[in-house]
């Protein structure tokens, strides 16, 4: 898979492709119908595939302080794109520029000019260009002034609702983990490089593994029983807290696992940490003994989750 960061690394051998754009964010069951309508797409008239995403994404441009959790990184979610076949993934820069485009300039500056798109697998809900003024309908009109094809997606349903990432954000908010699986076709999970933290923990008798959380805000928040990978073969389980942390500092938001029954030195390793049950809310404790008289109760519960 080749990965195109910014407009100005666009190839001649990059174009011509069947291209879909759009966050991607989770890479929930309903992008990956997407994908699989883009696939057929390009496999019937023999053209690569391309996603073309945004970092940031426009609401976090836009408002920061208000923008939804993000579910997965980039990092993270381009494994998974590789993994469902996508050919190349163009990720722009949604900057001022970005943002001031108007939807004409954005068709022919980006999909004709800089893509020569063939074909376009979109939302019927898409909106683009300045003040989201271009729509599904501005596309089809957009695609047979320039000899592009456009098709939208179906709307992919569990149970009775749409499948999206607000549903998965509201699911993982909620700890209905279950729930957050099925939507995304695979348990949650956060990747992210272990760092030295303050060592309070192994003043207390628990040794952790501290993540940074590069999000503003996190989609979960509490103690959960977690499985850990990226530790060599196997698979170790643990108890980790996602939040500030507040009988310990406070300040910034980190996920901190306790691994069971583990003990090496693993700072600077990529680890993936997947979330299995929620125990509990993080809460401040009025001392050290008390946490970590409530870790170990932690710990009790989760070792007893997954020995049923």
């Amino acid at each position: 898979m080749r990965l195109i960061r910014g407009l100005h690394n666009l190839r001649h051998d990059h174009r011509g492709s069947a291209l879909t754009i759009g966050n991607f964010d989770g890479l929930h069951r309903g992008h990956q119908a997407v994908l699989r309508e883009l696939h057929r797409h390009a496999g019937e008239h023999g053209l690569a595939t391309t996603v073309m995403t945004f970092e940031p994404t426009a609401q976090e441009y836009f408002s920061p302080a208000t923008a939804p959790a993000r579910l997965q990184r980039l990092r993270d979610k381009l494994p998974l794109l590789q993994a469902l076949e996508v050919d190349q993934v163009h990720v722009l820069a949604f900057d001022r520029r970005l943002a001031e485009l108007s939807a004409a300039d954005f068709v022919r500056r980006i999909l004709v000019e800089g893509h020569d798109v063939r074909f376009l697998v979109v939302g019927d809900d898409f909106r683009f260009g300045h003040g989201r003024r271009g729509d599904f309908d501005f596309l089809r009109r957009s695609g047979r002034d320039h000899g592009f094809e456009v098709v939208s997606t179906r709307t992919f349903v569990h149970g009775d609702d749409r499948v999206s990432s607000t549903r998965v954000r509201q699911a993982l908010a909620e700890g209905e983990l279950e729930t957050a699986a099925q939507l995304l076709g695979r348990p949650y999970s956060i990747s992210g490089r272990v760092s030295r933290g303050q060592q309070r923990g192994r003043s207390i008798g628990f040794h952790t593994a501290n993540i940074r959380l590069h999000r503003v805000v996190s989609p979960l928040r509490g103690v959960f029983a977690v499985r850990v990978h990226g530790l060599g073969g196997s698979v170790v389980e643990g108890v980790a807290n996602v939040g500030t942390r507040p009988t310990v500092d406070g300040s910034y938001a980190v996920l901190e696992v306790h691994l069971f029954d583990f003990a090496a030195d693993i700072y600077g390793r990529y680890l993936e940490v997947e979330f299995c049950r929620r125990l509990r809310d993080e809460k401040k404790f009025e001392s050290f003994d008390a946490l970590k008289r409530q870790i170990e109760r932690d710990a009790r519960q989760a070792r007893q989750f997954f020995s049923e």
